[in-house]
């Protein structure tokens, strides 16, 4: 037998290039049959809809649903199960509007979509759903990121409705998230491995080997800048605890790491930090510096009669360790309470 010839080698940079051609296309192809599939799920949602409001019997839509399935099934297999078409169905109960959904299965996969489905809340559904296209969550991400309330972290919720519609419509046209989207309070730092007895410096130290996972917890857009950045005023030396920066919303973040309560003090400290670094650090085209002071836990009297806000100042505690859902979802009601009837005494 002659010898096998050898394979020739390929260019390397011709070869990579069309490795990338064949990717993206593949990629495109998957967008695109996504998109009809889930446009063929509103469509198949919106007619059975209709053939339902039809009938006034009650059990109507239960028996229909399930003679539906039984008869596709024997057609098309699994895919078309009694619960595949009831999530069909809430498809188009909560996006009637055909432009709307249009667009949205472009956007979003149809995991994504369906997760957002069953969120009851209106505006706690467009959040996650604009958060989703803004950061490009995964399906995965998503849905940690409903299981650890995010929304109702955020001080977007502490909001009158009117004003988180407002805030959610601007984030839509403008793809540009404000502070009250991107704060949060409690931050959730159970990934730090800290047990019941630390100083401030294992805090920072904890945060420091998992700054990816830190950045992430904080929200879109962070980046790194410095640890115990010193500033020197009056041949006096202070540390900022961490320095970031945040690309959407163009502004330098200060950390402060506090272990036990937040302090009034605390105030006139981080203050004097925020306006170093607006007129020592700040480039002409970012907005005004944040701070983020982290504590065990905070007197709401106190931070609303000093008018943190005005400052620029975000008071939050932060928990070591993820507590019950149940625990943490009672917490969260409560301060979304409380926030309520400041607001209705404010009026």
């Amino acid at each position: 037998m002659p010898p096998r010839a050898k394979p020739s080698i390929a260019p390397l940079e011709l070869l990579s290039d069309i490795r990338n051609l064949i990717e993206q296309a593949r990629h495109q192809a998957v967008l695109a049959v996504n998109a009809e599939l889930s446009l063929l799920y509103w469509n198949v949602g919106t007619r059975i809809n209709q053939e339902v409001l039809k009938n006034t019997r009650a059990e109507y839509g239960k028996q229909i649903i399930k003679h539906l399935a039984d008869s596709l099934m024997l057609e098309y297999g699994s895919g078309w199960s009694a619960a595949q078409l009831r999530h069909c169905l809430q498809f188009a109960k909560i996006f009637p509007d055909a432009q709307i959904v249009s667009a949205l299965r472009r956007q979003l996969s149809w995991t994504k979509i369906k997760t957002l489905l069953y969120i009851k809340d209106d505006l706690k559904r467009s959040f996650y759903l604009e958060m989703t296209k803004l950061e490009n969550w995964s399906s995965r991400q998503l849905q940690e990121r409903i299981n650890s309330q995010l929304f109702e972290r955020t001080a977007l919720s502490k909001k009158p409705e009117e004003t988180i519609r407002t805030d959610l419509e601007q984030l839509r046209q403008t793809k540009r998230v404000t502070p009250e989207i991107l704060l949060k309070d409690p931050y959730i730092l159970d990934f730090l491995g800290l047990k019941d007895r630390y100083l401030e410096k294992d805090l920072e130290d904890a945060i420091l080997r998992e700054i990816e996972l830190f950045l992430l917890e904080l929200g879109a857009g962070f980046t790194f800048v410095a640890r115990q950045k010193r500033i020197t005023l009056d041949n006096e030396d202070f540390y900022i605890d961490l320095l970031l920066f945040n690309r959407k919303l163009q502004r330098l973040v200060l950390v402060e790491l506090k272990l036990g309560d937040f302090q009034a003090a605390d105030k006139g400290q981080v203050e004097l930090y925020l306006r170093y670094l607006a007129k020592y650090e700040q480039e002409p085209h970012e907005q005004t510096p944040l701070a983020i002071i982290l504590c065990t836990g905070k007197k709401q009297e106190q931070i609303e009669l000093l008018e943190l806000d005005k400052s620029g100042i975000h008071v939050a505690e932060y928990l070591t360790e993820l507590p019950p859902r149940a625990l943490l979802m009672q917490k969260l009601v409560q301060s979304l309470e409380a926030a309520k009837e400041r607001l209705g005494n404010a009026d």
